[in-house]
């Protein structure tokens, strides 16, 4: 069955943003991810790799929901579809995507930053949306200040989110979860201390607001 953007934003309350360099790292970083409780995993779209591993997590990882990140146009998008993407991330909105996207059915966590971005994916029907990037372009303030016109949209956000500030981002109303890589860095995945690495996760999925 597929999966829907309200689980993609509710399952865990933080979404690991994985930038995956060796195709053999894929399945034990998802598993330990999975394992420590975070089972929505967006694999960026950075790598040469990046395709395979979303095929392989999705083939050997039950529990995951394996979406694709840093989709920027339609032919990234068609490609994290035949991969078998469960859902698609994007750090920001052109009309030629997000159409191809609501058109293909699968769900879009597209990226916003102004109030101009998201009234433009309110009037499409979306109503989930990723605020990147998130410290950078306001934080928590910034956050707040949407809210009150746009009280209908829930945000996921992420770029500059950590351990120290996450449970901040939770505490208002208009965020589900947060986007971040700190769970797995990549000098943990390079060394292999998939057991840190699910301490890690296991932490975050223990946020709560």
């Amino acid at each position: 069955m597929a999966v829907t953007i309200k689980e993609v934003m509710t399952t865990s309350p933080v979404m690991p943003v994985m930038v995956i360099n060796q195709l053999d790292q894929a399945v034990p970083l998802a598993k330990a991810l999975v394992e420590g409780g975070l089972k929505v995993l967006e694999i960026t779209l950075r790598t040469p790799v990046a395709l395979d591993a979303i095929r392989r997590i999705k083939a050997e990882v039950p529990g995951a929901i394996v979406g694709a990140g840093t989709i920027i146009n339609t032919a990234t998008l068609q490609q994290a579809i035949d991969a078998g993407a469960e859902f698609i991330v994007s750090p920001g909105v052109t009309d030629e995507l997000i159409d191809a996207a609501l058109q293909s059915g699968v769900p879009i966590l597209p990226g916003v930053v102004t109030p101009s971005e998201v009234m433009k994916l309110l009037a499409k029907g979306i109503t989930a949306m990723k605020f990147f990037p998130a410290e950078a372009a306001g934080g928590i303030p910034m956050l707040k200040s949407l809210g009150g016109p746009l009280p209908q949209v829930t945000f996921c956000p992420t770029g500059g989110v950590n351990p120290k500030n996450a449970i901040d981002y939770l505490s208002l109303s208009n965020v589900a979860c947060v986007g971040g890589s700190w769970m797995a860095p990549a000098d943990l995945v390079d060394a292999s201390n998939w057991d840190e690495i699910r301490r890690r996760a296991a932490e975050a999925a223990s946020l709560k607001s």
